[in-house]
């Protein structure tokens, strides 16, 4: 399904009835990845998943979005639904969304439970190496950022950028880069005791994107948390170990 929001073609799913439970995907990802949990989900909710701007198959968002631009959206978003109530799961960098938006005063609805999924959020701590690749790419920058070596090289700068980034990095758009770049290097430790309602996390033991610890410190952080730690699973624990996570899912959804 297709909905316009602010001017933005978003495509969505909605399975189910009941209480509303909006999925919010990882960078790069998109809610075909969340079919087997929709299907789990919908026996008892309302279940909506949408594919966030500049993912899947909706448009890229107007600027070079931060998290609270796309805490903006989901709430616009789910407007037409008039619901007291939302529970929120997040994967990723869907979590980062979800974090920000538990952190809100003026909310149009209450958040009800949240399950975080190998969620993003938290700032890696640098190593000497990183450090010193940072410093090495800030210094190349400088340089090829010039007037004269745009004009000599210019598209110097970009292969730079290619070859230090991610690989979110090298895959996104040009305008994504620079969503991405915005989002990564906010942390938001500092919102995670904002988290008041019932909240559910789940990681991956083997996960290397966001690793177990920074599982186990939101379950610190989080006043009213519990988390579940999947063996055999990496970034995508709720695919990785499907079965399991589903059992998990349902006892906490308290689905038969």
């Amino acid at each position: 399904m297709i909905k316009n929001i602010n001017g933005m073609k978003i495509n969505y799913e909605e399975k189910g009835e009941g209480e509303l439970i909006v999925l919010l995907h990882g960078w790069g990802s998109n809610i075909k990845l969340f079919a087997n949990l929709i299907d789990l989900l919908s026996k008892k909710y309302k279940t909506v998943a949408m594919d966030m701007p500049g993912f899947g198959e909706s448009d890229e968002p107007p600027a070079a979005w931060c998290v609270s631009d796309y805490a903006d959206f989901v709430v616009d978003f789910l407007s037409s639904y008039n619901a007291d109530k939302v529970m929120l799961l997040g994967h990723s960098f869907g979590g980062r969304v979800i974090i920000k938006l538990n952190s809100r005063k003026d909310l149009p609805f209450e958040i009800s439970k949240v399950i975080l999924v190998d969620s993003a959020g938290i700032m890696p701590p640098k190593s000497g190496k990183k450090s010193f690749r940072t410093r090495w790419y800030k210094f190349c920058k400088g340089i090829l950022s010039t007037g004269i070596m745009r004009k000599l090289s210019p598209n110097a700068l970009e292969k730079l950028r290619v070859k230090y980034g991610s690989a979110d990095y090298a895959a996104a758009s040009p305008l994504m880069r620079q969503v991405l770049v915005k989002t990564v290097n906010e942390d938001l430790e500092p919102l995670l005791p904002d988290i008041k309602c019932p909240t559910l996390l789940v990681w991956g033991v083997n996960d290397t994107a966001t690793p177990l610890s920074d599982g186990e410190k939101m379950e610190k952080l989080i006043p009213d948390a519990g988390l579940v730690k999947l063996e055999n699973a990496g970034h995508y624990s709720f695919l990785d170990q499907q079965y399991t996570f589903n059992r998990v899912m349902s006892s906490f959804m308290k689905i038969d």
